[in-house]
């Protein structure tokens, strides 16, 4: 990719074209929008105490202990730390040196309109919204962006291990805590043990389409400004990490095989301790104490999400890009498609915009929502970069950022500054 001068106009910065994008950061950026939804679609179908504790289900039995135990190990924080890192990597990529004004007033203005998504998805559509956080994170991160490589992973990686070492210390206190102590923390960490109170919780979400749109801005409202506050220093973390290792040249597809290799091989030993681990949280059926305060899964995600990007790269590497195509252009659609599984989710699930399904199905029928949602998402998204450059959502961020009308059909090429990462 062509650098970009700091004397350089802004005027002459554009989105890069599709043959000088970096294959490795759509392919993992693909699985990671597809893999998000796994640890979401709960969230969708259900109020949120049923994702800390999911036996409040009715009908919960052994193989829908089965489809959590996929998602945790599999997915649960692994996607969202692929996110975060892809972030961390794209405020480099857009934003340059501090010393590159242009580039840096580019990057000002797409973290900006990212916030106004942020608002308009987390308050109309679903209280869930990450856009916001990104955005706001990505404020504080992009001060950071000329730091070196070896500088950004020192921090990123302290940073992280601290995040998760009081996460997992606070939640311990919590459930060794005296029996009164812990019955209101539970139920201030939204632990709810009684399915009547889990019930009243699904009503509001059964309703017309005005009053289901009036709860989820009173539940924004509610979770938001925690998200902001708690969630920003990890997330600062993994961006700083991705940012590190993208100018380490490993998220970027450059660096040598063996250590890819060992990514992948110390990943599948973390996946293998979260699986024993959530085994163990199912035997002992679910507690409040054994479910949230297992260590593996907390400090071992990172590692777990990094084997599956390293995965990746060495299929491509191998030639087996023509397999992983349809997932490097689901990558490329990030924006659209996050946005769009939660268009697809609100509408099967919620009362007044759709099927009305909230609460009522369990892990094994959302296995086969979610592969629905992949199935469609993994066919939509070649179809439309056959005519297009950019996804519908991609190109009107764009538009905004750049301030100009930008071209979206392929047969108009526009050239100028990469910018590889959507979301």
């Amino acid at each position: 990719m062509a650098a970009v001068e700091p004397s350089q106009p802004q005027a002459a910065l554009a989105p890069v074209r599709a043959a000088d994008r970096l294959f490795s950061l759509d392919v993992v950026r693909g699985l990671a929008v597809l893999g998000i939804l796994t640890a979401n679609a709960m969230t969708f179908a259900w109020p949120h105490v049923v994702f800390s504790n999911p036996p409040l289900q009715p009908g919960f039995d052994a193989e829908a202990a089965q489809g959590w135990q996929i998602m945790h190990v599999f997915f649960q924080d692994k996607m969202r730390t692929l996110f975060s890192m892809l972030f961390g990597a794209s405020i480099f990529l857009i934003g340059g040196e501090r010393s590159d004004k242009a580039r840096g007033k580019l990057l000002r203005s797409r973290l900006f309109w990212l916030a106004v998504f942020g608002l308009i998805h987390g308050l109309a559509f679903w209280f869930g919204d990450i856009l916001l956080l990104y955005a706001w994170t990505g404020v504080f991160v992009m001060l950071v962006r000329s730091w070196s490589a070896r500088r950004l992973l020192i921090a990123g990686v302290s940073l992280n291990v601290i995040c998760s070492a009081l996460y997992v210390g606070m939640m311990s206190m919590l459930a060794h805590a005296p029996p009164d102590t812990l019955a209101q923390a539970m139920e201030g960490a939204g632990w709810i043990d009684d399915p009547a109170k889990v019930q009243a919780m699904i009503a509001p979400f059964r309703g017309d389409a005005v009053s289901v749109t009036l709860h989820l801005m009173r539940e924004w409202v509610g979770v938001s400004p925690f998200m902001l506050i708690a969630f920003l220093p990890a997330t600062a973390a993994l961006m700083m990490i991705g940012m590190g290792l993208f100018k380490a040249g490993v998220l970027a597809g450059r660096s040598p095989t063996w250590v890819y290799g060992l990514f992948v091989a110390v990943g599948a030993a973390a996946l293998w301790l979260v699986w024993r681990d959530s085994a163990e949280v199912i035997a002992a059926g679910f507690p409040f104490a054994e479910t949230n305060t297992r260590l593996f899964n907390t400090f071992l995600a990172p590692l777990a999400s990094l084997a599956y990007a390293s995965g990746l790269i060495l299929l491509a590497r191998f030639g087996l890009k023509p397999i992983l195509h349809p997932l490097a252009c689901a990558g490329r659609m990030a924006f659209t498609n996050y946005l769009t599984q939660t268009l697809i989710m609100t509408t099967i699930f919620y009362g007044g915009r759709g099927l009305g399904w909230y609460g009522q199905i369990g892990w094994p029928e959302m296995w086969m929502v979610i592969g629905g949602v992949w199935a469609a998402q993994l066919i939509w998204s070649p179809l439309w970069l056959s005519v297009f450059q950019m996804g519908p959502l991609e190109w009107g961020w764009r538009c905004l950022t750049y301030r100009r009308w930008v071209p979206i059909r392929k047969t108009t090429a526009a050239v100028g500054l990469a910018d590889p990462v959507s979301v």
